[in-house]
């Protein structure tokens, strides 16, 4: 996978009257942990293009899990003040911090790469 779990959606809101969808954990030297640019808490507002908007935890699911080899994520940076509780500012085009295109999966991408030819020669 990615290296990284999601919470949220309409049918199980992370936060209080937000469908939005968020990074709940990084796995520990998984793709997204070595791109080094998702963190958790981040809104994720897109990926591949495909805005996260209404969409239930179990449907958001599934276009990370169909993503495909190259993933594209447009987020929210979660911006935690000094004193006082986490908040999330604007809608991610202005005065947020958006980020787009995190290429994860090159670690994965290449294990792939390096079983597919392993089993390529064993059948030769």
């Amino acid at each position: 996978g990615l290296g990284f779990n999601i919470v949220g959606g309409t049918d199980q809101q992370y936060i209080a009257n937000d469908n939005s969808i968020y990074v709940s954990w990084i796995k520990k030297d998984g793709a997204a942990y070595l791109d080094g640019r998702l963190q958790e808490g981040d809104k994720i507002l897109a990926i591949n293009g495909k805005e996260l908007k209404d969409l239930r935890h179990k449907d958001a699911v599934e276009l990370f899990r169909n993503a495909g080899c190259y993933v594209s994520l447009k987020i929210q940076r979660r911006l935690q003040p000094q004193n006082g509780p986490v908040d999330h500012r604007g809608d991610g085009e202005s005065g947020g911090l958006p980020l787009a295109a995190i290429l994860v999966p090159g670690l994965a991408l290449a294990a792939t790469a390096v079983w597919i030819l392993l089993r390529y020669r064993q059948r030769m």
